[in-house]
């Protein structure tokens, strides 16, 4: 199983990473707000806090739901796009939308994490040597 994470530094950049079967496991079933250690997904001396992703037909992962995907009537939040004619957002405005559960499964597609604490070796070199 293959899982895209999307790292982002505390200068402000950010980072892609495909990762494979190993590490891919060191984040099952973990949920968003949770931290994660980086020798498990081969960033050693990092420590990164998941905040999100999405599922693989795209549904944003939402705190606080349980299922696997779930439709919920949401205001201004997550995946929430309601806008009018004129791109002005209407106040009170409310959307039913799908969004998928906080824990990371086996249909999570992609997942975003931020740095909590950093290595000794930058992201930028760490994700260059993994493409060549």
């Amino acid at each position: 199983m293959d899982l895209k994470v999307v790292l982002g530094a505390k200068d402000g950049k950010s980072y892609q990473k495909e990762l494979k079967d190993a590490a891919v496991d060191a984040l099952h079933n973990k949920r968003i707000g949770d931290t994660v250690s980086g020798e498990e997904i081969g960033f050693p001396g990092y420590e990164f806090l998941i905040t999100g992703g999405s599922d693989k037909c795209g549904f944003p992962m939402r705190k606080g739901i349980q299922d696997a995907r779930k439709k919920v009537m949401i205001g201004k939040s997550v995946g929430f796009s309601g806008s009018d004619r004129n791109n002005k957002k209407q106040k009170g405005l409310m959307q039913k939308i799908t969004v998928c559960g906080e824990r990371v499964t086996k249909i999570i597609h992609q997942v975003n994490m931020k740095v909590v604490t950093e290595g000794s070796q930058p992201l930028a070199g760490e994700a260059t040597e993994q493409k060549q």
